[in-house]
Formats: C-alpha cells, structure tokens, sequence
C-alpha cells in the first residue's frame, strides 16, 4: 500500500466524528438522489405504457383530399415490408351516439380487426369483463370502456343501439368491457371492421392504419417512409407532443434539484478536509522534513476525499435501494387509485446503470471538491507548519 493511502485511511480513522458527519451528509443526499430516480423512471415508465403503449407509434390517413383508403390491403403489405414496423392494423372510426333504455352518450365506435388491433394496443390485456376476440366471431358486438359502461348502465350481454346521422342504425351486443385507467375508458368503442363499414354505409374501406414499431422512439423516421408510398403518416411523437413535453420538464427540475443536494453535501466534505488542514498542520511540516513532496501531500487530502464520497456514495445508493424497494410495497388505496389512473402501487423501477453513474459521478465530484484544501495542504512552509505545534 502507497503511504499515501496508509496516511488518508489514517487521517479518516483519527476524526471519527467530522468523518461519520461528511459520509452522512453523501449519503443522505445519494439516498434521495437513489430513491427520487427509482420514482421519476417508475413513473415515466408507468406514463409510456398509459400512453405511448396504448396507441399507434404511427398514424397513417388518407391521402390529400381523400376520405378513405381503398386499396389499404396492399397498402399494408408495402408497410410491413418497411425496417422497423412489427404490426399494421386497419381501422374505419367515427362519431356514434350509444342509447341503452333512458341513457345516451356519445363516444367514437372504431372497426378493427381484432387480432391486428390487439397487436397495436395489446387491449386483451385491460379487459376486466368478456371476451375481445368475439368481435371477430359474433356478429354486430361492442366492446365498450368501464366509465361509459357505468354511464350507460350497461353490463356484458346487454345491447345497445347505436346511431348518428346519415348512419344505418344498428344495435350492438356488448362482449367486453374494458379498463385502460385513462380518458379512453369513456371514449373509445370497439365493433368489427364489417360491423363498422355497414354502420357508416362504406363497404370496403378503411380511413387509417395503426402502426406499431419494435423501437418507438424511431416513429418518425417509419413515418417518413410510408409518406413515400403518397399516404399521410404522423408519429406519435408529433401526434402527442405533451407527453415528451411532460417528461423532460419533469425530468430537468428533477435533475436541477437533485444535483444542487449532491453539490451542497460535497461542500461539506471541503469543510471536513478544511478542518482536517487546520488541525494536521504540524503532522504535514513533519512529513515534508521527511520527505514528503507537495505532490504527495497533495495526493494525501485528495484521496482523503475520494474515500469520504466513495463510503457516502456506497452507503446512499444501498439505503436508497431499500427504501425504493419499501416505496414500491406501498398499496395505493382504492379511493385514491382512480386519481392516479388505476395505480395500485407506487411505479419503482431500479436500473443498474442507474446506480453505477451515481456512485462514480459522487465520487468523481467529491475528488474535484479535494482539490482546494489539498492545494492548501501542499502550498504549508515545513518550517512554519512544524513550529505552529
């Protein structure tokens, strides 16, 4: 072991008190560093899998001027042939008006395919009642979302009519009803594409796909390649700006903050190292009468530093973790859930990456801290430092 290690672990042992108050200042500021970061990329994975998971990473529209999509089988059959896009489901929406005895309420009726559609929006996995692949085996069903079922007063088996202007109108057994926690849950129906065509009186057409790519985050350049084929396509990136909008917001003032902790308990190491200056001065004119460069003084208080941020840094990042993984336990009550679209527990999401960068970026930031009172160590006159004993 180099003296120079010897010497700071020394230093670290002999001051007890100023060391288990700089470690404890890192390590609180790295526990709520550690747990605010398990919480922000909890929740903005709970945010994209609401969201972004729930509707098409690509949009694709008639073209300028057009209604509807007439030739949409081979225009499928070009997109699937498109890098990057794993599933293409057609779709023909509109306005419909939902009757049951004295309840009415208004809400887009979409014809899907459902094998397709479940693709896009994985919906078999929020129905809490029926079946959704009925749709494609029964004719003239619905499938219906839990607060306009609750609206209408609707359970499974019951029919509804359906109708809107210059539409034939149709009454709709409801299969299904499902929960996605978001406003979709009162606006958004799902009948068969043919159910659907003979509503809106438009045998064979559709007016949209629905795409889903295997890396969301590339939704715009697949949409710049299906505008080739003359068709109107729109990532979900530009469709819904406020979702990236949101999360870097959320995710700036997160970072600001966090940084500022970490920087105010790093102050508090330079005041320990300060201190263990003022109080070693004598013992640093004796190394230098030894020997000792200003290089190795220098070094001494730097790793000194680095020690106190490493055993913060360590000991912050571990308590973090149990206190994420004790948040993660928490149930949301029942009441409270709806306010925070179905929640039942709080989103934890612990990345490895995650904590590695904290631990090495403390450290890293609390050696630069030492560097100030190591200059000030190493600029002691030997003589001067020996005779202030």
């Amino acid at each position: 072991m180099r003296y120079e290690l010897f010497i700071s672990l020394r230093q670290i042992r002999a001051r007890k008190f100023q060391t288990i108050l700089s470690v404890g200042a890192i390590a609180l500021a790295v526990m709520v560093l550690t747990v605010s970061q398990a919480v922000m990329v909890g929740f903005t994975g709970e945010l994209y899998n609401t969201t972004v998971n729930k509707f098409p990473h690509v949009s694709v529209s008639p073209q300028e001027g057009e209604d509807y999509i007439y030739l949409y089988r081979t225009l499928i059959d070009d997109i699937d042939k498109i890098e990057g896009v794993s599933a293409v489901s057609p779709f023909l929406t509109g306005k419909a008006s939902f009757m049951f005895k004295t309840n009415s309420f208004n809400a887009e009726l979409k014809g899907i395919l459902p094998l397709q559609e479940n693709n896009i929006s994985d919906i078999e996995a929020d129905m809490v009642e029926g079946d959704f692949r009925e749709l494609e085996y029964s004719k003239n069903t619905v499938v219906i979302g839990s607060k306009l079922a609750d609206k209408l007063e609707v359970n499974l088996g019951d029919s509804v009519d359906v109708s809107f202007p210059n539409a034939n109108p149709l009454s709709l057994r409801v299969v299904g009803i499902f929960h996605t926690g978001s406003p979709l849950d009162e606006s958004l129906t799902y009948t068969s594409l043919n159910a659907a065509q003979e509503f809106y009186d438009v045998p064979d057409v559709i007016n949209g796909l629905s795409v889903r790519l295997k890396d969301f985050n590339k939704d715009r350049e697949v949409a710049a390649e299906i505008e080739k084929t003359g068709y109107e396509a729109r990532g979900w990136t530009e469709t819904n700006p406020e979702i990236l909008r949101t999360i870097a917001i959320e995710s700036t003032s997160n970072n600001v903050v966090l940084s500022l902790i970490i920087i105010i308990a790093s102050f508090g190491v330079v005041s320990t190292l300060n201190l263990s200056v003022i109080g070693a001065t004598s013992q640093i004119g004796m190394l230098r009468t030894m020997g000792a460069t200003v290089s190795s003084i220098r070094t001494i208080f730097i790793l000194q530093s680095g020690i106190l941020g490493l055993l913060g840094a360590l000991a912050g990042t571990l308590t973090g973790v149990v206190i994420s993984l004790a948040i993660g336990q928490y149930e949301i009550p029942t009441a409270s859930s709806e306010l925070y679209g179905g929640l039942t527990t709080i989103p934890i999401i612990i990345r490895i990456g995650d904590i590695l960068f904290i631990i090495i970026a403390v450290f890293l930031l609390n050696l630069l801290a030492g560097i100030y009172p190591a200059q000030q160590a190493a600029k002691l006159d030997p003589v001067k430092a020996i005779s202030s004993k």
